[in-house]
């Protein structure tokens, strides 16, 4: 991404843009099975393949969304925190969310771990929502932080906590 591409002013900001972009193509890659999954697009046998696939997908993006979601918790929130506090407001509902999103995809890991052969097309179909419900959370809560607390940290922030949040996020999430 060149700088006209960015949305934020702030490098910090627009690191954390970066990534969610980074993200959301991933996620992109296994929503099209979802899909295809909640419009019945699949005999059982290709849907016992598609599975197998969507699987393999979703524990490929796991890394870079923890790393993704460590940095945030680990860096961002804390330092937002000390300008619009961290016991309520929106750092509270978007930390929440990190640990939806993880339920969401542990369900999914968990429930085709072992004997997706012997499932059901049905069974297929509904373990599946958890996948689809994982993603629905991600991009409502990548628009969140985009037009909330982005937003929010380049107007409250002073330069010297975005100088040091930029170094602190300065790390690679793949």
């Amino acid at each position: 991404m060149d700088s006209k591409t960015f949305r934020f002013k702030e490098v910090s900001m627009r690191i954390l843009e970066n990534e969610h972009v980074y993200l959301t193509h991933l996620m992109n890659e296994w929503h099209s099975i979802v899909l295809n999954f909640d419009n019945r697009m699949y005999t059982k046998d290709e849907a016992l393949a598609a599975i197998k696939v969507l699987r393999k997908l979703i524990k490929e993006f796991i890394d870079p969304w923890k790393n993704h979601c460590e940095k945030e918790e680990k860096f961002f929130f804390p330092l937002l925190g000390l300008y619009i506090g961290k016991e309520q407001g929106p750092i509270v509902t978007i930390e929440a969310e990190h640990a939806e999103i993880d339920g969401y995809i542990g369900h999914f890991l968990h429930h085709t771990l072992n004997g997706i052969e012997e499932m059901t097309l049905e069974d297929m179909t509904n373990v599946v929502k958890d996948a689809g419900e994982a993603y629905e959370v991600l991009m409502v809560h990548f628009v969140k932080e985009e037009s909330v607390l982005f937003p929010m940290t380049e107007r409250v922030m002073k330069a010297v906590d975005q100088e040091k949040l930029t170094e602190q996020l300065k790390t690679k999430i793949i």
